[in-house]
């Protein structure tokens, strides 16, 4: 049977054994808040089987993405406030 997430190798009996351990990648995107958007370009994959047509929630989770990864620009100096 086929592991949810993105375990793309074939699992052995033991790894099968430990259902409870959370895939790391999983736990990285919940980290970012787009977990929701993870989880509909997934679903859309999964019914589907073709990205191509799942481009609403492709774009959605790489905007997402974006804006949690844009790095914070520093603040800006006023012209003439300092010397």
């Amino acid at each position: 049977m086929a592991r949810p997430g993105h375990a793309w190798k074939r699992r052995s009996s033991e790894e099968e054994d430990d259902e409870d351990e959370e895939d790391p990648l999983d736990a990285m995107i919940s980290r970012t808040g787009c977990a929701a958007q993870h989880r509909e370009l997934q679903e859309c994959m999964a019914a589907r089987q073709d990205w191509r047509h799942c481009q609403p929630q492709v774009r959605a989770f790489g905007e997402c993405m974006a804006r949690r990864q844009r790095p914070q620009e520093p603040p800006r100096q006023v012209e003439g406030g300092h010397p």
